[in-house]
């Protein structure tokens, strides 16, 4: 993409086929497995894209595309855990730089994490990874936010 403006329109498109596919669905694992295909068909660059659920002080893999992945990552472990634990949308240029990473793929190079939540619970966070160092921007962190949006108000 060659411009932050076409970069934005994509995500606002994407937003309107993540609708599309999830407005009037209540399941959330339903929810999930076509918003995991949806994001990794779509995006450039991507080798991973999908869901960890919270489960206790875990998250768990949930659905996703990509390579088979770590099953259970603990509370504030890796990219993960600190998006989940911290509420707060991680972006990482160079997962081998970021303190107590979890390689589930060795392939991954930088990652962006999103928190899932229903009012103020936890419900897990969204997880993409990328072969390249420094692929996702705040610009994808503001389009991705809003498909998490979408999902957040299925969510009941």
């Amino acid at each position: 993409m060659s411009t932050d403006q076409e970069k934005a329109d994509f995500y606002q498109s994407l937003a309107k086929q993540a609708q599309a596919l999830i407005e009037d669905e209540r399941n959330l694992i339903a929810n999930l497995a076509n918003l995991s295909a949806l994001i990794f068909m779509s995006l450039e660059d991507i080798n991973w894209a999908g869901f960890y659920l919270v489960d206790g002080d875990e998250l768990v893999l949930g659905p996703f595309q990509g390579k088979p992945a770590c099953i259970r990552i603990p509370m504030g472990a890796g990219v993960c855990g600190s998006a989940a634990k911290n509420r707060t949308t991680q972006i990482v240029s160079d997962v081998h730089q970021f303190e107590g990473h979890i390689a589930c793929d060795a392939a991954s190079n930088s990652e962006i994490v999103i928190p899932i939540l229903s009012g103020r619970r936890l419900i897990g966070v969204l997880d993409i990874d990328s072969p390249s160092i420094a692929r996702f921007d705040s610009i994808d962190g503001l389009g991705l936010q809003k498909m998490v949006d979408l999902l957040q108000e299925t969510i009941v």
